[in-house]
This record gives structure tokens, sequence and C-alpha cells, in this order.
């Protein structure tokens, strides 16, 4: 409490004057408190009509109060809270007043506004607290604005909500494709008897089936005779047949050329927010062994594992005007035993692998291609008649050589879709209606008596059919 003589006079910012005359009755006597509202930082100006002799403010941590004249008294807020003025004058009659200082929150919403401006944030204040209400999209704005209200109220109640924001987001459509652009050349020679006394028969010749050699021979005489038949299968369709019957000896020759054309190995559909990454593999992990040595009990070997086959990493951005911007990294990979390691009697296989890492900009539901990863492999196959493929010299003419050339390029086709799908177009799902059961429905039950229950085997007595 502290008393002010009159005459006493401080500094004092002048805001608002109003009459406020005393209570009249006996002495000492207090009328009911008025309410006086002022802004922290702001005064008051009460002018009396009778001269004042005393001032007691009950919290003056909240108010400052001087009087500048024997009729006139200045109430400064100092900080947000609650206070009891009373006024004593000559006569000893007093005026109390219940003063609550705020704080001015019109200034702080200002700026908040401008701050943020597509941030909805409510700014009220109880007297002794500033109280934050609202929605905004990111938890650092929340903190921010945190310290702007206690810079004006150390009383802050923050009830504001980070309400998530529903991005737009980036559908990637990818199609792994391996083009071989290479002529198959083989070439295979293969001889064969039909045994002595045997005749040739035909050769039956499909469009999807492999021609067959059919040969027949006869024993025997009279009716105790029989017919022995073999055939003699071709793996192409397309041979050219020789065949000798004075030496018994037939031989088929093979030089085929083919051509294939186009292989999808994957075609994913990855979905990722704006800015974030998303990854698609299509293969597994081979283990391979990993020798570790240096200590005292020798050498130890650990398995680890590593990933192969088809594999894409992308991250997307979504710029203005439906333009996306991507990083892609596509890979393909494959377990290459032609060049395998063995190591402690494991075998490990080498990785073949072709790889691209690229950023591109398109519009949506545009595409663009990756290609030229080639690869190019040889391979030679050797066949023989077990026993006389092994004689030397004279062996060759019963081995058959495949000689295979394979060049293949890979093909990487991207088409970046954005999608909202929290915005759906038209009405929204219908909820689920509960089931309507198919029995006990009093339609169907109303012939059928109650149920009894009774001791023992529950009976069920059927009412006979009525007479018509």
């Amino acid at each position: 409490m502290r008393n002010l003589a009159l005459g006493q006079i401080r500094g004092l910012v002048l805001v608002l004057g109003f009459a406020l005359p005393l209570a009249q009755g006996p002495a000492a006597a207090q009328s009911e408190g008025q309410a006086l509202h002022v802004f922290v930082g702001k005064s008051v100006v009460i002018n009396l009509q009778s001269p004042i002799t005393r001032i007691l403010s009950s919290n003056p941590a909240v108010i400052d109060t001087l009087a500048t004249s024997p009729t006139q008294v200045v109430v400064e807020g100092k900080a947000a809270g609650n206070s009891s003025l009373i006024l004593w004058d000559a006569t000893g009659h007093s005026q109390m007043l219940d003063v609550t200082v705020d704080v001015n929150v019109s200034r702080l919403r200002t700026v908040i506004e401008q701050t943020y401006p597509a941030e909805t944030v409510n700014v009220q204040s109880d007297g002794a607290h500033l109280i934050l209400t609202g929605t905004v999209s990111q938890a650092k704005i929340v903190d921010d604005i945190s310290k702007m209200a206690n810079a004006y109220s150390p009383g802050v109640v923050n009830s504001l909500i980070v309400a998530p924001v529903h991005e737009q987001q980036i559908l990637l459509e990818v199609k792994f494709a391996e083009v071989d652009r290479t002529k198959l050349q083989q070439l295979g020679l293969n001889i064969f008897s039909t045994g002595a006394a045997n005749t040739l028969g035909t050769i039956t010749t499909q469009q999807f089936t492999p021609p067959t050699l059919q040969s027949s021979s006869s024993s025997g005489s009279g009716g105790t005779g029989g017919t022995v038949s073999s055939s003699l299968t071709f793996t192409d369709l397309l041979n050219v047949f020789l065949f000798r019957p004075d030496i018994n000896l037939g031989v088929t020759l093979r030089d085929l050329q083919t051509k294939s054309v186009l292989e999808i190995l994957a075609e994913p559909n990855l979905l990722a927010m704006d800015g974030q990454k998303a990854s698609f593999l299509a293969g597994g992990e081979f283990p391979f062994p990993v020798v570790q040595g240096g200590g005292t009990q020798g050498t130890a070997v650990t398995i680890q594992f590593r990933p192969f086959g088809v594999r894409l990493d992308f991250t997307g951005y979504i710029g203005k005007d439906g333009v996306v911007r991507m990083h892609v990294a596509p890979e393909v990979s494959t377990l290459d035993f032609s060049n395998a390691l063995t190591i402690s009697g494991f075998t490990v296989p080498a990785i073949s692998t072709r790889r691209a890492e690229t950023e591109i900009e398109l519009k949506e539901g545009q595409s663009f291609g990756i290609a030229g990863l080639l690869d190019n492999r040889a391979q030679v196959q050797f066949s023989k008649i077990p026993g006389i493929g092994d004689i030397p010299i004279l062996g060759r003419l019963f081995q058959s050589q495949s000689l295979n050339r394979s060049h293949t390029e890979l093909m990487v086709l991207v088409t970046p879709h954005i999608v909202d799908p929290i915005r759906m177009s038209g009405p929204g799902p219908v909820p689920p209606k509960n089931p309507v059961k198919l029995l006990n429905i009093p339609s169907f039950d109303k012939d059928l008596p109650a149920k009894t229950p009774a001791s023992g085997n529950d009976n069920v007595n059927h009412p006979a059919p009525s007479a018509k």
C-alpha cells in the first residue's frame, strides 16, 4: 500500500479523463467498486469533484498512481492484472475502483497478421494472461508467435494447433524396358544313323511344333513278323536335313538367325510428397563372404548381403504452373557368374550394373526416356556325341558349336503426374449401412409359435397346414 500526498507530481501519459464524485455518507464508509480498464503502458486521468487526501493501491506491481492536483489522479498500467484503488477526501468519505490492466492485444494482432497473413490466429486477454488460439501450418510458426506474445505479457497461454497441410503429391509412372539389338546366329551340325535294315519314313513339319523324323523296319516272316518304328525330333523348325540311304547316314544342319525386340522388366508406380524421396526395388539380396583377420584366433568369415535387381530412386519438387522437377536414379543389376570369384570355398558372383542419374523438369503428363545403357555379351556353347566326339580329329565331325551374341540396351521411360487425393472430385464416400437381417423378420416368422424353454430336449411344434 502507498499513500500519496496532495500536490505530488510525477511523469504520466494522459489518455482518458472522466469525472468521479466521491461517495457521500458516514466517515470510513466504502461504496461498491466501479470497474476501470487500463492497458499496459497506458494511463487514465481521474477527475474528482472534492479534494482527496489519501490514495491506496492494493497491487502496486499492477498499477501506479499519481496525484497531479487536489482533484485529479493519474492511474498508469504497469503489468497485466487486477488491483483495487481507494480514494479518500478530507471528510473521510472514500470511493473504491476495481482496476483491470489488460495487454493491448490489438497491436499484437496487427503484428501477427502482418508477419503471417496466411495463418488464422486469435489473440485474447483475460487480464492476467494472453490467450492464443487458432491453427497454423508449421510448428516453427507456433514458436515464433509465442515469442511475440511473451514480449507483450509474460503470462501466455498458447493453444495454437498445427493443422496438417494437404500438399500435392507426385505420381511417377516408370517403365524399365530392355531392347535386344542382337542378331542371334546359331550354327549346329548333328549326324545320326537309323540302323541297318531300317527304311526312311516321313518328315512332318508344323508351325509351332518341332518336326519329327519317323522310320520303320520289318522283322520276321509270315505272320510271326512285326514292324519296329523309331522317331527323331528336331530341336528347331528350320533345319536342313540330308540323308544318304546307301550309307545309312543322316545329317541335320542348323543355321538360324533370330531377332528379339522388347522385354518389359518392371512397371512401378511411385507416389511421394512434394520434396520427399521414394524408392523401388524389384530383385533380391545375395549373400557374399567377407574375410576378417588379424585376431589371435585366426581369420573369420562374415556374411553380408548386397541388393540387386531393378531399382529406382527419385525425388520430386512441384513448381509453378504445374512444372515438376525431378532427380531420378534408375539402376538395373544382375548377377554375373562368368566373372565369379572363389573365396575360402565360396563362389561370389560379380554384379553387372547399368545405372543412370539425372535431373529434369517436365510438365505434368509429359514423358522422357533414358537410353544408351548397353550390355554386350558373347557365349559359346559346345555339344558332342559322348565317346565318338572325344576322338582326335575325327571327333570334330560329331561336335556342334553354338555362338550366342547378345547386344541389349536398357531404356527407362518416366511420366510424372500431380495428384491431390485429399481433394476428391464429386461426392465423398458413402458410409456403410447396417446389415439387414435375412432371418427372424416378423413377416417370415409370424406363423411360428413362440419357443418356450423346456427341460431336456427342446421341441418346436410347427403349426399344421390349414385347410383351405
